[in-house]
This record gives structure tokens, sequence and C-alpha cells, in this order.
């Protein structure tokens, strides 16, 4: 299964660990990479998130829960695309 980052996620990435680095630099790229590591683990198991009930086909966009972190993601026939990456705090419904 092919893994894709929309623009939006590969912005979130990066403005997430910005923010942790501020306060924690070896906590931003541990958290960084845990981060793309748990990603990379759902190409094999895409179904492991939650439904998200505002997708426009049912059961197609999920979102998956690591730690204090959000990442929404679209399953596809051959493809897992990362849609966006939040932190629990964050509002981003």
């Amino acid at each position: 299964m092919k893994l894709i980052y929309s623009a939006d996620a590969l912005d979130d990435l990066v403005r997430l660990r910005n923010f942790i680095a501020v306060h924690n630099p070896q906590a931003a790229a541990r958290i960084a990479q845990q981060l793309l590591q748990r990603i990379e683990h759902l190409k094999a198991f895409p179904q492991l998130g939650i439904n998200v009930s505002q997708a426009p086909v049912a059961g197609s966009v999920k979102d998956f829960v690591f730690g204090n972190y959000i990442v929404r993601y679209a399953v596809q026939t051959d493809s897992l695309c990362v849609l966006r990456i939040w932190h629990h705090l964050e509002n981003n419904d």
C-alpha cells in the first residue's frame, strides 16, 4: 500500500515539531519520529482508525489516535493518504 501525505499534513508535521522544539528540541525530534513510525504502521493496518462521521463515503476517512496526537487519513484501494495531523487540544474539526 502506498503512503501519501497531503500538503496540509506535511505543514502540520512541521508546525507541531516547531512548536514542541521551542520547549524541548529532543522531544520534538522524538515525537516527530514516533508519529512517522505509527503512520507507516497504518499501511499494514489501515482499518485501525475510528471512522469520521463527516466523511463523504462511510468508512473512507478515519482518525488514528496516538498519545496526544490525531492523524486523519483516507483509505483507498491501493493507498493511504494522510490528510491532517494535530494535537488533541487543538480544535481541528
